[in-house]
């Protein structure tokens, strides 16, 4: 091991050592964990007896909000004819639902991987909710996409480099894991009762919202607490660090709503062209900062961000 190993090594484990003193000695934070619990009892269902699967769903319609597409608002997106639109709403939702279940599988891997051990002994009995939860999350929209496509999109995210403070790892993983609950509800909440979608798009959309609300309140708590902590230990130069890396993770997410893979299911030519248009359309910067508005919001009133604004990759 070298020597910065050793020093990064030993500076995690005195973090870890310190977190349930963070976590557990916030009364407030103890006690919406109790609450989210009793209204994940209260709310449970079974995911298996919930949905119906029509054998197909109309190719005629819209599958997603046309506001919600990448697209919307871009020049490339005017050229396009009202059955090149709804023809990509179909793929650009199965994107989103296949982004949906690479990310609840990065949930359950960093959750599991938490639950029950040091320093987490306060939010394990939500974690276990959590679990549960985000598994028939995952399960019904991986099944929404093999029934209505054939296939998941495969995981197209590129990693990015974390900062190298071993104390803010924590921090920064429950704020990826916010950002992309938060990103998701918003497509949630507004297809959840667009009428102009099928029902079963509507109902996916709906059931999956309600369950996020709480996580996103559990995100929330956390995430402020840790970061809270951190402004106690790091400098502003490693705080700098942090906001530009947690908002090159929320460009990157919403980056990857567009995809060349949709636009090239959808029968568009030049779909890598295609993108990269789009991306450099200021509708699509407007899209990106309308989408993240809550996290932005948020990060900027907890003093987590200095400004609401994500500059480009």
């Amino acid at each position: 091991m070298t020597p910065e190993s050793a020093d990064s090594a030993a500076r995690t484990a005195g973090y870890l050592a310190e977190l349930p003193d963070i976590l557990g000695g916030d009364k407030r934070f103890i006690d919406i964990l109790g609450r989210l619990t009793a209204m994940s009892e209260r709310d449970y269902y079974d995911p298996y007896k919930l949905f119906e699967w029509p054998s197909s769903l109309s190719e005629d319609g819209y599958w997603m909000s046309p506001e919600l597409m990448t697209v919307y608002g871009t020049e490339a997106g005017a050229a396009l004819t009202d059955e090149q639109l709804r023809a990509l709403s179909k793929w650009e939702s199965i994107n989103f639902y296949s982004l949906n279940v690479h990310g609840i599988r990065e949930l359950l891997t960093q959750i599991v991987g938490r639950i029950h051990m040091p320093g987490y002994e306060v939010a394990s009995e939500y974690f276990h909710h959590i679990i549960g939860e985000e598994n028939d999350h995952m399960w019904f929209f991986a099944k929404f996409c093999l029934t209505y496509a054939g296939k998941l999109y495969p995981d197209r995210r590129m990693p990015f480099a974390a900062p190298g403070i071993p104390e803010a790892d924590t921090f920064l993983l429950f704020a990826r894991l916010l950002i992309f609950e938060e990103l998701v509800d918003v497509f949630n909440q507004k297809m959840g009762d667009d009428e102009r979608l099928d029902p079963t798009i509507r109902k996916i959309n709906k059931v999956h919202h309600q369950d996020e609300s709480r996580h996103i309140a559990f995100g929330r708590q956390i995430v402020a607490l840790l970061h809270a902590d951190l402004r106690r230990r790091l400098v502003p130069e490693q705080l700098a660090q942090l906001e530009a890396y947690v908002k090159r993770y929320m460009r990157a997410s919403a980056e990857s709503l567009c995809s060349p893979a949709a636009f090239r299911d959808a029968g568009l030519p030049e779909p890598y062209a295609l993108r990269r248009a789009v991306l450099a359309d200021p509708a699509f910067d407007a899209f990106a900062h309308r989408t993240l508005k809550r996290s932005l919001t948020f990060m900027t009133s907890e003093d987590i961000f200095s400004n609401g604004r994500i500059p480009p990759l």
